[in-house]
């Protein structure tokens, strides 16, 4: 009897490239972590408590959500870092928004954006102010599933894995070089919400393994 590969651990996956150094040096000055959230703010808190935990050369000064409702800023405010609140509706267009986020970011000296869950499409804006420094999480292999309900594409594709990547964001949405992927078997039963929950598990080793790629990049060009 052949056994079932993915019932052995429905919890594993492959990380690509394999996660090692957390980029932590004392004598290197943190990376400043500009965090972009629109819900719950899982990402960043896994972020926030890494760097709390010393585990992560970074530091996060503010955090900007743009839904009045994100559980977010309460995870900010657990941490001790300033969240503010840009609601897009309060803006005519995109533009808008993105220029009043550089304008935040900038005055507080940020050096890398990072979208953790950010529900908003960017604009050049945002990507010409932080050339090639603006990262994103998506929920799938990228360039499969790009796009809203990655997961449910997914399913309804009938893949045997899936998983999520953390890339280098473009203005064509979901687009641009890979930092990181995380593949995760989907189980016959899966549904939405049993996917993503796994996914999401692996999103949070990812977010931290490009930062440490990122912070170890940093102090090698600052070196």
């Amino acid at each position: 009897m052949t056994a079932n590969p993915v019932s052995v651990n429905s919890n594993a996956c492959l990380i690509s490239p394999e996660i090692g150094k957390s980029g932590l040096d004392p004598a290197h000055p943190p990376l400043k972590l500009g965090v972009l959230a629109s819900g719950s703010g899982s990402n960043f808190e896994v972020i926030a408590q890494a760097i709390q935990n010393q585990q992560l050369n970074a530091k996060i000064p503010v955090l900007i959500y743009n839904n009045p409702e994100a559980k977010a800023a309460a995870r900010a405010e657990k941490y001790g870092i300033p969240s503010i609140l840009l609601n897009h509706r309060d803006c005519k267009s995109r533009e808008e928004l993105d220029t009043k986020i550089v304008k935040t970011f900038q005055e507080y000296d940020i050096e890398w954006v990072v979208m953790a869950g950010w529900m908003r499409i960017v604009t050049k804006v945002l990507l010409d102010a932080f050339p090639d420094r603006v990262i994103n999480i998506h929920p799938s292999l990228l360039p499969s599933f790009p796009g809203i309900r990655a997961v449910d594409q997914a399913l309804a594709a009938k893949v045997k894995i899936t998983g999520c990547t953390v890339h280098i964001a473009r203005l064509e949405v979901d687009s641009g070089p890979i930092l990181m992927q995380a593949a995760v078997p989907v189980l016959p039963d899966d549904t939405a919400e049993t996917l993503h929950a796994r996914i999401q598990v692996q999103e949070h080793k990812i977010m931290l393994g490009a930062i440490a790629l990122i912070a170890e990049s940093n102090r090698k060009y600052c070196d």
